[in-house]
């Protein structure tokens, strides 16, 4: 099998094909598997379901020992497709907080960050 990337790995039903085909992702398409849920006045307010997650945008956590937590998204990490959260934090062992990756399917965004106007287009 090639290792360069190839968009028929994604017809496959291997979970290895489909590994292999989320990590060899270039990023002008990765970034759409960054995608999350929007809060229930959010869709009707923009007419869509789900958007990609940005900096400053506004989010709760739905999965994981985090949940019920809400912050504004400090980072994306494209490579890892987790965003780091403020309030959303772990310590060191010498006692420096550090920011815990969330995966972007267990958020849901509460506050759109609205600067970039290309973002919504129906506005």
């Amino acid at each position: 099998m090639k290792t360069q990337f190839s968009k028929t790995w994604n017809r496959s039903l291997q979970p290895r094909k489909q590994r292999k085909y989320r990590y060899n992702l270039p990023i002008h398409l990765k970034n759409k598997l960054l995608s999350t849920h929007l809060s229930a006045e959010l869709r009707t307010q923009y007419g869509m379901r789900n958007i990609p997650v940005k900096k400053n945008d506004m989010v709760k956590v739905l999965k994981g020992s985090f949940r019920g937590k809400t912050g504004k998204v400090n980072s994306v990490s494209t490579k890892k497709l987790a965003a780091y959260i403020d309030g959303v934090e772990s310590s060191r062992r010498d006692g420096t907080k550090v920011f815990v990756p969330i995966k972007v399917s267990n958020l849901m965004i509460i506050e759109l960050n609205t600067e970039d106007k290309r973002r919504i287009k129906n506005e």
